[in-house]
């Protein structure tokens, strides 16, 4: 990976979705154990909140800073679609 695409927040994204990772195996955990649907539900809806949030704030750190770069390197045609492509994730 190129400096270029290490932003102040991809730790703290790297962080969450790590967090996530785990919680997602002790989810899974649960559900061998036979644990409760709703606890396993609860705990499944805090996992995709977290991933969401991860996502969310990666793709705007994109836009803020990479699309910026990509606006004065490329033709506004190509960073146009490069825009466009990015917030198809959203």
């Amino acid at each position: 990976m190129s400096e270029d695409h290490v932003h102040e927040t991809h730790p703290a994204i790297v962080k969450r979705l790590r967090r996530a990772e785990g919680h997602l195996r002790s989810i899974a955990s649960m559900i061998e154990d036979g644990r409760p649907c709703v606890d396993v539900a609860q705990q499944l809806h805090a996992v995709e909140k977290a991933i969401a949030q991860a996502k969310k704030t990666f793709i705007q750190d994109h836009i803020d800073h990479c699309l910026e770069h990509a606006i004065e390197a490329k033709p506004q045609a190509a960073a146009l679609e490069e825009f466009k492509t990015i917030t198809k994730f959203l």
